[in-house]
């Protein structure tokens, strides 16, 4: 089937799996030493490691999982690469390390129950990493040398109970820590590793004073802060002070929170931030230039730095834009050499794909939502069908770029309206705080309003909306078919929460130092009993009527299956049309393929069967 658009471009209907099959290649990184290049590429359907060393091409597959992708891998020094995987999506991550010739397999975290976070790649120390291991306690994590050679680990920090976070400074020496008791959090600071920490400040989890990196003569802190302001900035703090000493970079209109930087040079060079799409702001002149050069060259896309050798001089540019995955470039500094590794999905056509636009407006209180709009390419934009789109988190936000879900359904004739809601993270304290407690409830209504405004400007045809989204978002979806049962023809709920009281007793274990952070942002279930109530779809199933669609993974260590068990239980007895798909290889969304092509085949059927859509 074929659209026909303005321009008289025919646009395909495009098969479902070009948007959601494995990417040719991606997660490209240099080795320290620049003589070779690693990625990801599909082997049996999985992502595995291979590597490839760039004098003479020749390349070699070093890992061959079968069961789950690749979920994370680094360099540990120029011969040796670690990486990270799950079973069956439990997020009970182990490490791996294995030799670039694929021999040396070693397992260096055996334990069953137990994950594994990177606090540091030491990468001036070519046989040891440290890691932190939820293994004495499975509520914290303790921090741990390890040997990637032959997985010999020495305790290095234990963590009294409170500790939520380590930070090594440049010589690989742990130095900082972030404690929290669940309300309060503190940052602890030592001048030397043996001995203790002191703390250098307490602030209620509303004020943020997040550690970035040690100056890099390892006596001061870059943090993101938002002390006496409503959005975060970076600041250089002073640990003998205990006090920021000199603001390095604010915007006006968003949180400020990732630093460039030059290790090899000792500097920053520049932050990034979010705003309608994704900026950059440069302190160095030298770093600046390569950005403006790439720019240049690589004309419509964004571009970032995806990796590079520790001499700096060799770049691996990573492209993207709303309507491309995007490409990897080499790019040599010392002689010029520019050159395309790969595009990431070369099988999806840009001009087919569909603009995502920023979009704003307020809601019935006068808050100014942003959000994203992406309109079918068709002749006619208006009165059209839409799938409104909640993020997950909640306390996240959506980004401008590439998203397979969008343009997928995009290509079908839908609109897709993507709603940064109160709550949402990026836009600062009080926005983030407007959140609180209001889910269900104003949380909803940004997402409801922006619907209604759809329909005003005409671009929404209000028999033909449909809301999908996955974790928070699929609650959304539950809510709004509970809570506004005439705004939705159709729900799609993804790996979403149905009872906030079973999600707040299921939580994973090493969340348990948040949870009475939890219950502020959320509601306690004792003190706020009528308010998590009253917010659970599943004790107000009897409202929805319209037609829902149930994804949820068997392993799901976040939203436990028992939460889409109960509202498809509530449904099927008052026999409302609810499909259930449930994968037992799967945690908290789908990372295998095949499981990703039965959700978006069944999402297809639905979505044509309740707006009157396509099928390909």
């Amino acid at each position: 089937m074929n659209k026909k658009i303005k321009n008289n471009i025919k646009v395909p209907c495009l098969p479902m799996e070009n948007f959601f099959r494995n990417p040719e290649k991606t997660a490209f990184k240099f080795s320290p030493d620049g003589k070779y290049l690693s990625y990801l590429q599909p082997w049996k359907n999985r992502l595995n490691i291979y590597v490839e060393q760039i004098a003479d091409g020749s390349i070699v597959q070093i890992t061959q999982v079968t069961e789950r992708d690749i979920a994370g891998y680094f360099w540990a020094n120029n011969s040796r690469i670690a990486y990270l995987k799950d079973t069956g999506g439990d997020e009970d991550f182990k490490l791996y390390a294995v030799n670039i010739d694929g021999t040396e397999l070693k397992e260096l975290t055996p334990f069953p129950g137990v994950r594994t976070e990177l606090i540091d790649d030491l990468k001036d120390n070519e046989k040891e990493i440290i890691i932190g291991l939820n293994k004495r306690n499975p509520q914290f994590f303790d921090a741990y040398r390890v040997n990637v050679y032959t997985g010999e680990m020495d305790l290095i920090a234990e963590n009294p109970g409170n500790i939520s976070g380590w930070m090594t400074d440049h010589e690989g020496r742990l130095r900082v820590a972030v404690t929290t008791d669940g309300v309060n959090s503190s940052l602890l600071y030592r001048d030397q590793e043996g001995q203790p920490f002191r703390s250098l400040i307490t602030t209620n989890f509303r004020d943020t004073i997040a550690p970035l990196q040690f100056t890099y003569d390892n006596q001061r802190l870059y943090v993101s802060s938002n002390l006496g302001r409503d959005l975060q900035a970076i600041y250089e703090y002073d640990p003998q002070l205990g006090k920021e000493v000199k603001l390095i970079y604010e915007n006006s209109e968003v949180d400020v929170s990732v630093l460039l930087t030059s290790d090899k040079n000792k500097k920053i060079t520049g932050v990034a931030y979010v705003t309608d799409k994704l900026h950059y702001y440069f302190f160095d002149r030298e770093r600046e230039e390569i950005q403006q050069f790439l720019e240049k060259k690589l004309p419509g896309y964004e571009i970032s730095i995806a990796s590079m050798n520790r001499e700096e001089d060799k770049i691996l540019v990573r492209t993207y834009s709303d309507k491309s995955r995007g490409a990897y470039y080499y790019y040599d500094l010392h002689n010029g050499e520019f050159k395309k590794i790969v595009e990431v999905s070369p099988w999806l056509t840009e001009e087919f794909l569909a603009d995502m636009e920023p979009i704003t407006f307020s809601a019935r209180d006068g808050m100014v939502i942003h959000g994203y709009l992406t309109l079918p390419r068709t002749d006619d934009s208006k009165h059209l069908s839409v799938v409104v789109n909640p993020h997950g988190g909640p306390w996240a936000r959506d980004v401008w770029g590439f998203n397979p879900e969008v343009q997928f359904l995009a290509n079908r004739g839908y609109a897709i309206f993507q709603v940064n809601f109160r709550g949402s993270t990026g836009y600062g304290r009080k926005f983030w705080e407007a959140g609180f407690k209001q889910w269900g409830r104003k949380m909803q209504d940004d997402i409801t309003d922006g619907v209604k405004w759809l329909i005003q400007k005409g671009i929404a045809d209000p028999k033909r909306i449909a809301i999908y989204g996955g974790s928070y978002g699929g609650y959304a979806v539950l809510a709004g078919l509970t809570f506004t049962p005439d705004l939705y023809a159709a729900g799609i709920d993804y790996v979403g929460v149905s009872n906030i009281f079973t999600l707040l007793e299921t939580i994973p274990p090493y969340w348990e130092q948040g949870r009475q952070m939890l219950y502020e942002m959320i509601g306690d279930p004792e003190k706020d009993r009528d308010l998590l109530q009253s917010a659970s779809p599943v004790f107000h199933a009897d409202k929805i009527r319209a037609p829902l669609l149930v994804a949820q993974g068997a392993n799901d260590p976040r939203v436990k299956k028992a939460e889409s068990d109960q509202i498809v239980e509530a449904l099927r007895h008052r026999e409302v049309d609810v499909k259930y798909i449930v994968k037992e290889n799967e945690g908290h969304g789908f990372r295998n393929e095949e499981n990703r092509f039965d959700f978006y085949r069944e999402m297809e059927q639905f979505l044509a069967k309740h707006l009157d859509g396509m099928i390909c």
